[in-house]
């Protein structure tokens, strides 16, 4: 199957058509895998992603091997990138069984041949990346610390040697202190939480509570390394990101504990994005729990999201709030319920756009990118799910 559809993307694109440098590889589906194939496609075609990808793995592998935790899932990420990126032939499919057996080890709640939610499967992965990154982080700077120790430990005892030998008229050395001093934690310590993970998807917004009272005013800022927004129908990204900025009233149960009133009163809050990202993932809440049912129901709404994205829920001082976005890949999820039905992503490359379902990849005319909005009735819709847009600047 994945030879003849192979074979047909060709065909449909133009063998001479294909970019040179470019690879477009279906994933086989190891049962009900296919919430973490779409991922892995949508990442692999985000350009910041894969590029830091495929530069961490060349650092890391050397003549003496990996340099690095192995068998990270990290490890298994640049192993499946670096092969789908240096294939001879332009199309195929290729196995993941490497990334998806580390997946189930690390984390239990994958370890089973269940249909999984994609959203969940990404927070898991850049988070597991994360920790990854962090944890060499913090090795290499104790392993630097120790070495600058060794050496100020060596020059202070070659110091004493000289000292000893000079005769006692000899006149005192006025600054006695060791030419090299272990430095404590450097300047990049001061971010030390920060990875290449947040320099691509780290944004910040800023919540701004205003008591009725006195009239205050308190902003607090907090990271996001992507959005989950609210849906309904027949609306548009622009307008689920207003939505999700509207002010709103505190009261009741849920009145805005004051420190200049010292007392709970009614305030009014908004949110805004302070820091726009590199990659913008923005996640639809397409899942709702019902009680009556007892379980998750699908939201088959009709979201339209467009090819480009400009944000206008950005604060005052927000850097370059008028930046353009562009559509790069789109996780959609056909069903009626976020542990059944199926996971397909689109992805934009070289400016064509593809359809990748498990390992079946073919060509999408963007003037189809519509079905894929959500309807109104069919509970069995294709509905776009996490969105990918990458910063122009």
């Amino acid at each position: 199957q994945g030879a003849n559809a192979s074979a047909a993307l060709m065909k449909e694109i133009g063998i001479d058509q294909l970019p040179a440098n470019e690879r477009y590889f279906g994933l086989h589906n190891f049962g009900n895998t296919c919430y973490c194939n779409s991922v892995l496609q949508a990442l692999f075609f985000c350009p910041p992603f894969r590029e830091k990808v495929l530069q961490y793995r060349s650092q890391k592998s050397g003549k003496n091997g990996w340099n690095g935790k192995k068998d990270s899932l990290l490890a298994c990420l640049c192993d499946l990138f670096h092969n789908i990126s240096s294939q001879k032939k332009k199309c195929g499919v290729l196995h993941p069984k490497k990334f998806i057996a580390r997946l189930r080890k690390e984390y239990e709640s994958f370890d089973n041949y269940a249909q999984h939610d994609a959203h969940e499967l990404f927070n898991h992965l850049i988070n597991s990346i994360h920790i990854v990154l962090l944890e060499e982080k913090k090795e290499d700077r104790d392993r630097r610390r120790m070495m600058e120790q060794q050496v100020a430990s060596g020059a202070a005892l070659k110091k004493e040697r000289t000292q000893a030998k000079k005769s006692s008229d000899t006149t005192p050395v006025e600054n006695s202190s060791s030419p090299v001093t272990p430095s404590g934690y450097s300047e990049d310590e001061v971010d030390d939480e920060a990875t290449w993970i947040h320099e691509i998807f780290q944004g910040t917004y800023t919540t701004i509570t205003r008591c009725l009272t006195c009239e205050t005013v308190k902003n607090k800022d907090e990271d996001f390394l992507d959005l989950s927004v609210d849906i309904e129908q027949n609306t548009s990204i622009s307008n689920c990101l207003r939505v999700f900025s509207n002010q709103q009233t505190l009261g009741g149960e849920h009145k805005y504990s004051c420190e200049v009133c010292r007392s709970k009163q009614e305030a009014q809050i908004e949110m805004r994005i302070k820091k726009l990202p590199t990659i913008l993932a923005l996640h639809l809440k397409r899942f709702k729990y019902c009680e009556t049912l007892n379980k998750y129901t699908k939201l088959t709404y009709r979201v339209v999201f467009p090819f480009e994205l400009r944000l206008l829920n950005t604060t005052e001082d927000a850097d370059n709030p008028e930046r353009l976005y562009d559509l790069m890949a789109v996780v959609v999820h056909c069903g009626s319920g976020p542990y059944r039905g199926h996971y397909v992503s689109i992805v934009k490359s070289h400016g064509m756009w593809l359809l990748f379902d498990d390992d079946n990849v073919e060509k999408l005319d963007p003037s189809g990118m519509e079905d894929f909005y959500g309807v109104t009735a069919d509970k069995n819709s294709e509905s776009g799910y996490i969105l990918f847009y990458q910063s122009r600047e």
